[in-house]
């Protein structure tokens, strides 16, 4: 282990540029703010030394093994979506770019599968898969997100209740180490036991073992039938409570959402989405996909019928594309509506057993009010995921609002583990986290992972600072 890095020289700029192309190396005071976050700038704020937006893996493995031989910190960015600081230059250095690496290719139907490059966005996989009669299931709230991104963080979504998560449908991954060799990892097929399983290492390993240049998804055949209900309750507590009653059901939900009557307040008031259900202190969204008319009918009858028997108001069935578009269009823009309606914004995105999640949220309303903060829970009840949504007031200032997070954040991942959970559930820890997780996971857990993050990069170059940090 080399520290610290190296500070790069001119010399090092134009060795990137000469393995790339002068126009798009950026240096210094030329490179865009923009670049020097994700979408939380709570997590770090750190500028690049470089900037360079490659177009192919031999670009990244030229500029791999220069950095590794020379000891220059390298963080490969996607589409800067990321929730945890992750893709953030915390020691400097060159950050790369692979969104000019967006080709997708045509979909094997032999296989179902399609092979894309990393800065090919999730909405155009979507869509490449959908044109060919198929179906791309992760569903992620952030469409825009890169798909080398989302198989990096292993991103979730609403739909992983039914179909699982980004790790579930990746058949084999292309991907350059930290000292510039291209390796594949797994091949496109659907059963394999040849040594160690690298491929789900690799993935959800939030680049700081690699950088993936190519991936090969599963696709399934597209659901033919499709429909939304949202089932109004009384309290958060009841509307939780009903989680386990459409689990129990022959039908198995694509998804299972709840929102809080303030938090859909909040969107329709700074984003002008209007909710379709006004009823209701807290609403419980559940989705089912068939392959015909009489399944879905069947699905959505047992499931009014559960919702009405456990207390619900009513069930209000989104029966065309519009209403279920408004629905999902109100759950989609949370974050976007939270940023409007406060001054800044801080998230425990644990994930919790499904059958305490009345309880985890109860506490964890109790929590951040103790500690003066206004909270407000919502997520993918259906595999427990709970983001805990913490917003600053006016009235807070920096050094209130820090300690009170801080505060707020130890109690309710100490809440997560007592209740059998774990840290995060699909943002990661990147550089938001990085914190709370030696405490969580444990010293053995811990140095498993220092061993996992040696054996691919021996020289700490990859993505320093995120995950596991060495140099303290």
């Amino acid at each position: 282990m080399a520290y610290p890095y190296k500070k790069m020289t001119s010399e090092d700029f134009d060795y990137i540029r000469s393995v790339t192309a002068s126009d798009r190396v950026w240096v210094g005071d030329e490179i865009a703010k923009e670049y020097y976050r994700d979408e939380m700038p709570e997590y770090g704020v750190f500028p690049p030394e470089l900037y360079v937006e490659v177009l192919n893996k031999e670009e990244i493995s030229a500029i791999m093994a220069y950095a590794y031989k020379e000891n220059i910190p390298v963080v490969c960015r996607g589409a800067g979506t990321g929730l945890a600081g992750g893709a953030t230059c915390k020691y400097g250095g060159i950050m790369l770019s692979v969104m000019r690496m967006n080709r997708i290719f045509p979909i094997d139907r032999k296989n179902q599968t399609i092979t894309a490059e990393p800065g090919a966005l999730l909405i155009d996989i979507q869509a490449a898969a959908a044109a060919g009669g198929l179906f791309y299931p992760p569903d992620p709230g952030e469409k825009t997100a890169s798909i080398g991104g989302n198989v990096i963080t292993n991103a979730g979504g609403m739909k992983a209740v039914r179909y699982g998560l980004t790790r579930d449908f990746v058949r084999c991954i292309e991907a350059v180490m930290p000292d510039g060799s291209i390796m594949n990892f797994s091949s496109n097929v659907v059963k394999n036991t040849t040594g160690y399983d690298v491929k789900d290492l690799v993935i959800g390993s939030e680049g700081t073992l690699c950088i993936l240049t190519q991936v090969t998804l599963k696709l399934l055949p597209a659901p033919t039938c499709t429909c939304t209900l949202v089932m109004p309750f009384r309290s958060l507590e009841e509307c939780a409570d009903m989680v386990p009653k459409v689990l129990e059901l022959p039908f198995v939900p694509t998804a299972i959402e709840f929102l809080e009557r303030e938090l859909i307040d909040i969107v329709e008031r700074n984003l002008n989405k209007m909710f379709p259900v006004k009823q209701g202190e807290a609403v419980l969204i559940v989705m089912y996909d068939a392959s015909s008319k009489q399944e879905l009918d069947s699905a959505v009858e047992a499931a009014a019928e559960a919702a009405l028997a456990n207390g619900a108001l009513d069930c209000c069935i989104a029966g065309t594309p519009e209403r279920a578009g408004a629905v999902w269009s109100v759950r989609g823009g949370i974050l976007e509506g939270m940023k409007a309606d406060s001054v800044a914004q801080e998230e425990c995105d644990v994930v919790v057993p499904r059958a305490r999640i009345a309880e985890y949220v109860k506490a964890a309303k109790k929590i951040a009010s103790a500690h003066g903060i206004r909270v407000e829970p919502c997520g993918h009840c259906g595999d427990g995921n709970i983001h805990t949504e913490m917003l600053r007031g006016p009235e807070m200032s920096d050094q209130e609002w820090k300690e009170a997070t801080h505060a707020s954040l130890v109690e309710l991942y100490a809440l997560s583990k007592e209740l059998g959970g774990q840290l995060s559930g699909e943002h990661g820890i990147g550089n938001g986290r990085l914190e709370f997780l030696e405490e969580f996971a444990g010293p053995r857990m811990i140095a498993l992972y220092k061993a996992i993050k040696l054996a691919f990069d021996d020289k700490l170059i990859l993505n320093p600072g995120k995950v596991i940090e060495y140099n303290k």
